[in-house]
């Protein structure tokens, strides 16, 4: 069988003399950036269990991953709506507080230098008055001015008589003439 000579062995045990392997990480092996091997050890260092499984570091580094890039996210929003490049703990504090899971998942947890959620209460918000409501109401166009100004009307006791003029834009208005250019109501705008 053996011609008496020793087999070869190549690097960590392997038979053949071949180059050694370039190592992969439990993490690229994953397709993770967070480290796979270090969450292990931590498990085992932390006597969670007596035993730990292979697939409890990958799975917890995974989820791990996930959460963190979900809060930068949504911190990276909040940064850019308040027009900065940079998060900062506020940015954090309302992305999570804002967001119904993470705000229920992180809901006893404090984030320092995060201040609070604006939040006024509408009973101490200032009344609007007439004064308000009447500036927000929209100026009335070139052309509606144009034909108001020729459809005046002339008040004569209790009858509103047009002007001659106005015929013509008063029947677009839905607008009914009887004798004497009496007005009547149609069911229009007047």
């Amino acid at each position: 069988m053996d011609s008496g000579g020793k087999i070869k062995k190549g690097a960590g045990g392997r038979k053949g003399g071949g180059p050694k392997k370039k190592p992969v990480s439990r993490s690229v092996k994953a397709g993770l950036q967070f480290p796979v091997g270090r969450i292990g050890r931590y498990l085992k260092k932390g006597r969670y269990a007596q035993r730990v499984g292979t697939g409890a570091p990958v799975y917890l580094a995974a989820v791990l991953e996930y959460l963190a890039a979900e809060v930068l996210e949504l911190a990276g929003n909040a940064a850019r709506d308040n027009k900065k490049n940079r998060i900062i703990p506020r940015h954090v504090l309302l992305a999570v507080r804002n967001d119904e899971e993470l705000g229920k998942l992180l809901a006893g947890v404090t984030i320092a230098h995060g201040g609070v959620l604006p939040n006024i209460n509408p009973v101490l918000l200032p009344k609007k008055t007439e004064k308000d409501t009447v500036g927000l109401k929209k100026s009335p166009s070139k052309a509606t001015k144009l034909e108001n100004d020729r459809c005046r009307w002339f008040h004569s006791g209790n009858k509103h008589y047009y002007t001659a003029h106005a015929l013509e834009s008063v029947a677009n208005r839905g607008v009914v003439w009887s004798e004497g250019n009496e007005r009547k109501r149609s069911g229009g705008f007047i």
